[in-house]
């Protein structure tokens, strides 16, 4: 019987023996397939967040010249010399654009789709972040600093014929800009001690900026579009909540004016935009002909990213994202598919969860959020539970499906500002997180959180409808959050209610969203950390409100965008967003989630598509023609 029982035995070690060593070969051969795939598409994730993706992909680097003729200084371009004809079909989710105006835009599909149709004096260079000239031929820096000559163009025109001149400038900064019109974001981020920049006229092709003090980042503001004063000025002069809605969707497209490559031809309400080309756009190519190559853009509004998926699939659209759970299926189609896919490194997108700490009343005498919930929301220990409730392995694991990165800091991983430290982070600690809760009188009992009066912890989380992986993002905090016994009302809108709720009404209670960060200048995110940022998300204040209430961390972040951007040493100034980076970890007001790795899908029969991490794959779109 012991003999039985002893052969029983080794037969099942045998047998165990047989499928650990299955499961063994199984895992080796999916970790080689799985490096294999990896080292084919270069889509490799850094072990530290300070690589800069600008080192995954090497394109080539277009020179531009000025060249005049018959006295027009057109922009010249040493790109390969393309065919004339032909569309490109491009595509965006949600509910397509909200305004075609793009000094009014509050969001990214409106402000993409303005931009679309007009230059600005300067703009940035695709491949290593400098600000080089656009509409402007030449820029003086003056040796104080503070003085900035810019010449424009001589004899370039708007698309109906007119000159575009010093006194188009002008208009725009001095009216627009600094008037406070529409959205007032730009004229936000330029105040320096409390006071703007002055532009004044020196002749009709030159200008004059001169900003109070040394400002590090006032040239990089320079790339906002300008405005056709002769066009602009009718809308302004009758006053701003005319101006807001100036030139909106319901515009009939020959009244619009451009200097950009394409002018609006066509909108269709959650179908599609079309542009066509501009015959009076000042860039040329090595034969002296006028750019773009390309007759039409078309912009197909897709609703989400599944549908958009389809469409690339079924060859509507010519470009698309891909999601990190399709990467393999597209590698594997490449040639099937007659695309390329590009790598293009971390994304410049932040994606953060953010609660409303507004604990001010509306107009109308009521909070604008239950009193009871803010008190949860503006407690520290709150929110840093939630922080170290979220699991981020888990999220880029099953969101983006490996293809991505943690994210913890205020800057995105490919900022030349990153605090390496704080990018570090943390892994997901719900015994930490029940600890502080505990200090701040929640109670759990029964798998649900009470607060310290006795209140079922529950609130509602908001996010866009359509974009499906911000609403799995959403389901998956959820679930994580359940695990502390909060409640988690997860609540997917359409994008523009959304952004009437976080911007204009202020009845949420948090969400999640996404923000560009520009991987060269944090002053960009200005108005997202001044606390009278138009997109101060967490606290948002309406004009009129008391100074007296700003937040103390709030303060702290005030006065370092202020130095900051007084400070023109480099090593000055990553010391000072370093620092700031500290504060917004310590106090949690954003708890950032993931940085995806951007891959993207672009057809093969489109000439001088040469993407980059810092610019993506059509910001050239002059250049690119059909094979």
């Amino acid at each position: 019987m012991y003999n039985g029982f002893i052969a029983r035995s080794c037969d099942k070690i045998k047998k165990m023996k047989k499928i650990l060593y299955i499961i063994l070969i199984f895992v080796l051969v999916f970790l080689f397939l799985k490096g294999v795939f990896k080292k084919d598409l270069g889509y490799d994730i850094p072990k530290t967040n300070n690589k800069n993706p600008l080192e995954k992909v090497n394109p080539v680097e277009v020179k531009k010249y000025t060249k005049t003729i018959d006295g027009v200084d057109y922009l010249l371009t040493t790109a390969e010399i393309g065919k004339f004809g032909g569309e490109i079909v491009t595509s965006t989710i949600g509910e397509g654009p909200k305004t075609f105006n793009t000094y009014v835009s509050n969001d990214a599909t409106s402000s993409t789709m303005a931009d679309i149709m007009y230059d600005g004096l300067f703009t940035t260079n695709p491949i290593n972040g400098d600000v080089e000239l656009k509409l402007a031929k030449r820029l003086e820096i003056l040796e104080d600093n503070r003085n900035y000559i810019v010449e424009l163009r001589h004899g370039i025109k708007w698309s109906d014929g007119r000159e575009i001149t010093a006194d188009d400038v002008i208009y725009t900064y001095n009216t627009i800009v600094f008037g406070g019109f529409g959205n007032t974001s730009t004229r936000d981020s330029l105040y320096v001690d409390g006071k703007l920049p002055t532009v004044k006229k020196l002749d009709k092709y030159t200008v004059q900026f001169t900003t109070p003090v040394p400002f590090a980042p006032f040239l990089r503001n320079l790339t906002m579009p300008i405005a056709p004063k002769h066009i602009f000025k009718k809308a302004t002069d009758k006053g701003k909540n005319y101006f807001n809605g100036f030139y909106s969707t319901t515009t009939p497209p020959k009244d619009f004016v451009v200097s950009g490559a394409f002018k609006l031809k066509e909108y269709v309400p959650a179908q599609r935009v079309v542009f066509e080309r501009n015959p009076n756009y000042y860039m040329i190519n090595t034969e002296n002909k006028k750019l773009p190559y390309l007759d039409k853009w078309v912009i197909l509004i897709v609703g989400d990213l599944n549908n958009e998926a389809i469409k690339f699939e079924a060859g509507e659209i010519d470009t698309t994202t891909i999601q990190g759970s399709m990467v393999s299926k597209y590698k594997a189609q490449e040639d099937r598919g007659n695309y390329k896919l590009y790598n293009l490194g971390a994304t410049t997108n932040t994606s953060f969860v953010f609660f409303n700490l507004n604990n001010r009343k509306n107009e109308k005498g009521k909070f604008y959020v239950d009193p009871v919930k803010q008190s949860w929301f503006q407690d520290k220990n709150f929110r840093t539970a939630i922080d170290y409730a979220i699991d981020r392995e888990s999220l880029v694991l099953n969101i983006l499906h490996g293809i991505g990165q943690p994210l913890f800091s205020a800057e995105s991983p490919s900022s030349i500002f990153l605090n390496n430290e704080i990018a570090k982070g943390h892994k997901q600690d719900l015994e930490y997180a029940r600890e502080l809760l505990k200090k701040s009188g929640f109670i759990y009992k029964d798998n649900t959180l009470f607060d310290k009066n006795g209140n079922i912890v529950e609130f509602e989380l908001l996010t866009n409808a359509g974009n499906t992986q911000r609403e799995a993002t959403g389901v998956s905090i959820k679930d994580d959050l359940a695990l502390l016994g909060i409640k988690v009302n997860f609540k997917p809108i359409e994008f523009n209610s959304l952004v009437n709720k976080i911007t204009n009404t202020l009845d949420f209670e948090a969400g999640i969203i996404s923000l560009t960060s520009n991987p060269f200048e944090p002053h960009s995110g200005y108005n997202v950390w001044n606390s009278f940022g138009v997109l101060h998300l967490f606290n948002q204040r309406k004009e009129g409100d008391s100074k007296s209430e700003i937040l103390p961390f709030e303060k702290e972040l005030d006065d370092i965008y202020d130095k900051a951007a007084k400070e023109l040493d480099f090593n000055k100034r990553k010391e000072l967003y370093d620092k700031y980076q500290e504060i917004v970890n310590d106090e949690k007001p954003m708890l950032f989630l993931y940085s995806p790795i951007n891959i993207v899908a672009v057809r093969k029969k489109f000439g001088n598509i040469n993407p980059t991490p810092l610019s993506g794959t059509i910001y050239n779109i002059e250049e690119i023609y059909i094979k």
